[in-house]
């Protein structure tokens, strides 16, 4: 498959993930969101937009985070734990800065331009899976360089959105299908699926994780605030 079939049918997925969430079945377990920062797992985490963020999981998510975060210990390595849940607050707060940020790096595209690639990426706040605490954006560090590793959209944790932020994106360097591999598998081992359109972005329980699985309902609706 070539780099264009690639993205077309990568994007034909995205849109209908699009149509199917907003009247997919829930049967919603009602299971508590829990804080990995105050985990004990030897993660590292993006610094937040919110004060007192707490990268909060369903509790299953977070188990599985634990068992993920062990694994790359026996590599010298560290899960980077970019966003988790979000409140609808947070979500719009999220889409307006990725804003300002692009528009920075690109100041060759309008500002319309910046907008439409932008929510293409971020979800409003009553779409986001980041809203049901099952899903989870993810990145990798190497305590042995002292560095993020290549992704190939990232330059550390500053990331790029484009057409090669698809997951199998073939139009990136072997480094970058190396450690891609590398976070999606340990992910996919713990039955989470990937975004079909983010790379570091892994979703478990929620509309997305059951529509990719060819299951009929979800087990995570959306959780609008926490206290």
């Amino acid at each position: 498959m070539n780099t264009r079939e690639y993205c077309i049918q990568a994007e034909q997925k995205e849109s209908l993930h699009k149509q199917l969430y907003p009247d997919f079945p829930i049967k919603e377990d009602n299971s508590p969101l829990i804080s990995l920062k105050e985990s004990g797992f030897n993660l590292r985490f993006e610094r937040s937009i919110i004060k007192d963020y707490q990268y909060s999981v369903r509790e299953a998510v977070f188990e599985k985070i634990g068992r993920i975060s062990k694994c790359l210990d026996q590599q010298d390595k560290r899960l980077i734990i970019r966003s988790a849940w979000r409140s609808f607050e947070h979500q719009r707060l999220s889409w307006k800065k990725k804003v300002v940020f692009m528009k920075k790096n690109h100041p060759e595209k309008s500002l319309e331009e910046i907008k439409k690639i932008v929510s293409y990426y971020i979800a409003p706040e009553t779409a986001s899976m980041h809203a049901t605490g099952g899903a989870v954006d993810a990145l990798i560090y190497d305590l042995k360089n002292g560095i993020v590793l290549d992704f190939g959209t990232n330059n550390g944790l500053k990331m790029d959105l484009n057409e090669r932020c698809y997951p199998f994106h073939p139009d990136i360097s072997t480094e970058a299908k190396k450690n891609r591999k590398l976070l999606i598998e340990l992910f996919e081992n713990e039955d989470f699926c990937v975004d079909v359109i983010e790379y570091w972005h892994f979703n478990y329980g929620n509309a997305s994780w059951a529509i990719e699985k060819g299951k009929d309902s979800a087990i995570y609706g959306m959780i609008k605030d926490h206290t």
